[in-house]
This record gives C-alpha cells, sequence and structure tokens, in this order.
C-alpha cells in the first residue's frame, strides 16, 4: 500500500492511494491492484502541440483530473509454455477536451460526465530450440459523453480489436530470422471530414541477419502491404481546423513499404 499527497496552487490538496497484492501459488503469478490519481489540466495538448498556442484561449476555471484505476494480472508458465491474461479498467472525471468558439479560436474545457475505458490483454508465447512464437490479442472498450448530444460515444482513436503474432528463430553466432503481423480494427473519427470510421490494416514485417565471423550482414522490411493512409483519403483538410491544424489525424501509417539494409562489423575478441 502507497500514498501521495500534493498540494498544487491551483488544484488544491491532492490525495493518491494505491493498494498492490501478489499472489504465487505453484506455476501462476496474479497480480492486482487499484489506485486513484490526479493530473493538472496544462494548455499542451496534442492538438495545440501540432499548430501552436497562438489559437488557444487563456485557461479558464478547470478542474484537475482524477482517474481510478484497477488491474487484475494472471500468468501462467509451465515448459515451453507461458499465457498471460490481464484485466484493466479506469475511470475519469473532469477529463479536458478543446472546445472550438469561434472559426480561429479554441479553448480547454472539462468534459460532463465520465470517461470510461474496460480492456483485457491476452498473451500466449511458445520458445523451444532458438525459436520463439508470441501472439496477442487485446480489447478496449473505451467511451465518454457525446459531446453533440445526450448519450455516450467511442473514445476517438481508440480501436476495440488489435491483435499481433511474432514469430522469430535466433542461433548465436549464426543468424536470425523473424516475421511479425499486426491487425489494428476501425477507430472512431473526430473531426474527419472524410470518413467517420477508419478501415481495419493489417502491418506485416519481416527481418533477418546473417553472421559471418565479425561480420553480419541484416536486413528489415517494414509495411509490406504497402498500407498509408492517404491512399484512402487525404491528409489535407479542406479548410483550416480552428485549432490551427491543416491535416486530419493519422489512423494509419502515413509512411509506405519501408527496406533497410546494413553491414555490422565487430572488433576485438570474442
Amino acid at each position: 500500500a502507497s500514498a501521495r499527497l500534493d498540494f498544487h496552487s491551483d488544484y488544491g490538496t491532492q490525495f493518491s492511494p494505491r493498494v498492490s497484492a501478489l499472489y504465487l501459488p505453484g506455476r501462476w503469478t496474479i497480480r492486482a491492484s487499484v489506485g486513484r490519481g490526479y493530473f493538472a489540466p496544462t494548455p499542451f495538448v496534442d492538438e495545440i502541440d501540432a499548430a501552436g498556442l497562438s489559437r488557444l484561449e487563456p485557461l479558464g476555471n478547470l478542474k484537475a483530473e482524477t482517474a481510478t484505476t484497477a488491474s487484475l494480472d494472471i500468468g501462467w508458465a509451465r515448459g515451453p509454455w507461458e499465457a498471460n491474461l490481464t484485466l484493466f479498467g479506469s475511470d475519469i472525471d473532469n477529463a479536458t477536451r478543446l472546445d472550438p468558439i469561434a472559426p480561429t479560436r479554441v479553448r480547454l474545457i472539462n468534459i460532463d460526465g465520465t470517461t470510461r475505458l474496460r480492456g483485457s490483454e491476452m498473451l500466449l508465447r511458445f520458445r523451444r530450440d532458438g525459436f520463439t512464437v508470441t501472439g496477442s490479442y487485446v480489447f478496449i472498450d473505451s467511451s465518454e459523453p457525446d459531446p453533440s448530444g445526450p448519450g455516450r460515444r467511442q473514445q476517438p482513436l481508440t480501436p476495440k480489436h488489435t491483435a499481433g503474432l511474432v514469430g522469430m528463430w535466433e542461433e548465436h553466432g549464426k543468424g536470425r530470422i523473424g516475421i511479425e503481423a499486426y491487425y489494428t480494427g476501425r477507430q472512431l473519427l473526430g473531426d474527419n471530414p472524410f470518413r467517420t470510421r477508419s478501415r481495419p490494416y493489417v502491418h506485416l514485417g519481416v527481418l533477418g541477419e546473417i553472421v559471418l565471423g565479425k561480420v553480419s550482414l541484416f536486413a528489415n522490411a517494414e509495411n509490406l502491404l504497402n498500407i498509408r493512409q492517404s491512399r484512402y483519403d487525404p491528409l489535407l483538410l479542406p479548410q483550416r481546423a480552428p485549432d490551427g491544424r491543416w491535416t486530419v489525424d493519422a489512423w494509419a501509417p502515413l509512411e509506405g513499404f519501408i527496406l533497410n539494409a546494413g553491414i555490422r562489423l565487430r572488433f576485438g575478441r570474442e
């Protein structure tokens, strides 16, 4: 158990407690944690960082953001197998967001209501004779009060479903080769005139290295499917946003296929 006490000149006294527990029955590892914390709002949010502070109104009567979080982590290992399941959640009160008040002006306000996040992450790994295969899946249900009316909406730029599969073979003194595949599901998009939800996509990559004495040759290829956001919609907005940005939010890779290769030299005795 731990606790932290902060005295803030603008947001008063903030108390942040946390309780954690660890239990190790045999091959299992079980961790649990619950806590509370706060965040003092600042003008340097992502949207403002992209365009500068010139369009932001001076901070008004804001409240500190407060969050209550909890997580449960269950792990298991036996022989070449390893598995892990994590459940997590958080409730954020007084979260901040930008609010347009004129064609060229924005202000930072507190959201009325609670921003909620619930999710889980599953991982399965197999290791044997230099081979490692790792599979993962993440589910996130994140919602916030809908600024356009009653009810709630999914948080923008937060995919509900993501998954990954990574395979690697490595032997000391000979080399290694690996392949990776990542899936990203649909995301709600905010302030995007071209679409309200993103497209799902798969990101593929491969790497390899050959060791020839003190010389190693390596190559790395990323985004083999050449996924680019600009292939679906323009990146430039039809007109400048009130916060000063000229581009839409990034929801997919902005670069296409990437290939790099090189030579690594080792000196001295091994």
